[in-house]
């Protein structure tokens, strides 16, 4: 990995839209990670019996309407779940970057949007989705088997179900004319994502992006899925405890949904028009366990080497890393790993490292968790706090690094870490560093 930028370019966050179990905006998200609030719910399916599951729990983004963040058009009747909430995210982001949005109308007659003062063949949109639109699939589907047949077929339904559909209705609605990209990498695409729109900033390809992750996962068959797996918590008595990241009861994730969309942008674009700076993304790392489709490694070895690439490529020693932002899914396997690969990436400096879980609240948002957790990794930056991993009562074996159980603590972070380890060893980490308080 190449410790300088071409051309010494640098890569900073400007803009910050969670929608999340427990928060949509930045201040409810925030005060919800303060809180140590719990996403936790019992699920219910219209179409499906919940009792053929044998974990019944999830984190849902409840009263989630695009209607609230859009005024209803043709359009976005046919959005699937995944991609009105990457539209909402996006606006949010956009807002909170303080990037003026202007109405327009397109040629069709159609509601949509223009940055002012924005170059937009600079500008581009990648996303990351771990299931990739599973719920406007399903959805489809369903209306197919019913009708017994393809007459009754949307003619909406194909090209809004494709994973590019996301991006693309996202450049659409808000006039971004630069790269278009929809990455799937489990539940690491929104970290992929963000790494993705780093490397075409670096490049000089645009100077801002709309990047991060989304994903609606809690459909019948997904959700079916996981279970099938075993991956899910079923602790069904206690939905607001069954996320416990690197706690001896631990039994599995409890999937979420939402979206994490962060405006990623050149620092001298972002100086220029006056933009607020939350952090700089000053170094990544990508690496493969190529191990199993689903478990991880049990060595760490990729995992850590991950984080290795990361602090290389910021030039940052492993003894000025403030605070670490786990990939923590609650997993028997994971967590204990993830621990191991901390270890062996910093030494004797992971025992003085605060590591927290933000899944222990929000549950696992698959290929939103990545974008989400960088948000709640730049909040902690800017205020001086880092958030608790909640229901870790007794650390289970293997995990014994400082992982923050007992409440939020006051804590000036300079560099911090973000880990987001997928099913198919799919690993990335991403070095957040403080920006000079100067040069705002």
């Amino acid at each position: 990995m190449k410790p300088l930028c071409p051309e010494n370019k640098r890569v900073v966050i400007t803009g910050l839209g969670p929608l999340s179990p427990i928060g949509s905006g930045k201040e409810p998200f925030w005060n919800s990670l303060l809180n140590g609030a719990s996403g936790g719910r019992f699920l219910h399916f219209e179409e499906n019996d919940i009792d053929q599951y044998s974990s019944k729990i999830a984190c849902p983004v409840f009263d989630f309407n695009l209607e609230n963040y859009f005024e209803r058009t043709k359009e976005t009747r046919y959005l699937s779940r995944t991609s009105s909430m990457a539209l909402a995210g996006a606006k949010l982001a956009l807002e909170d970057a303080g990037l003026t949005l202007e109405p327009s109308v397109s040629e069709k007659g159609q509601r949509e949007y223009a940055i002012k003062s924005l170059d937009s063949t600079l500008a581009g949109v990648i996303l990351g989705v771990g299931v990739q639109n599973m719920d406007g699939f399903e959805k489809h589907h369903r209306r197919f088997l019913e009708c017994h047949g393809s007459k009754r077929i949307s003619p909406f339904a194909l090209p809004y179900i494709q994973a590019g559909s996301i991006p693309a209705v996202v450049s659409k609605k808000f006039g971004f004319r630069g790269t278009s990209l929809s990455l799937s990498t489990a539940c690491a695409s929104g970290t992929y994502a963000i790494i993705e729109a780093c490397k075409q900033i670096l490049l000089g390809e645009e100077v801002l992006f709309i990047a991060g992750g989304c994903d609606a996962c809690i459909t019948p068959f997904v959700f079916g899925g996981f279970d099938a797996l075993g991956a899910m918590s079923r602790r069904n008595d206690a939905p607001e405890k069954a996320s416990r990241p690197f706690d001896r009861d631990r039994d599995g994730f409890v999937l979420g949904e939402g979206a994490g969309i962060l405006i990623v942008e050149e620092l001298h674009h972002a100086l220029e028009r006056g933009g607020h700076i939350y952090a700089e993304i000053s170094g990544f790392g990508i690496t493969s366990d190529a191990y199993h489709i689903t478990a991880v490694d049990p060595s760490g070895d990729m995992q850590a080497k991950a984080i290795t690439d990361a602090l290389r490529m910021a030039r940052v020693s492993p003894g000025e890393v403030d605070y670490i932002n786990a990939h923590g899914t609650s997993t028997p396997l994971n967590d204990p790993v993830e621990t191991l690969a901390i270890k062996k990436a910093l030494g004797k400096h992971a025992y003085r490292i605060p590591v927290t879980s933000t899944k222990s609240m929000t549950g696992h948002l698959i290929g939103a968790s990545g974008g989400v957790e960088i948000i709640a990794t730049a909040l902690m930056m800017e205020h001086g706090k880092v958030h608790p991993t909640i229901n870790l009562e007794k650390p289970g074996e293997g995990c014994d690094l400082d992982y923050v159980p007992d409440g939020p603590v006051d804590k000036t972070i300079h560099k911090a870490l973000k880990n987001s380890f997928a099913f198919g060893g799919m690993n990335a980490s991403v070095l957040l560093s403080k920006f000079p308080e100067i040069c705002h």
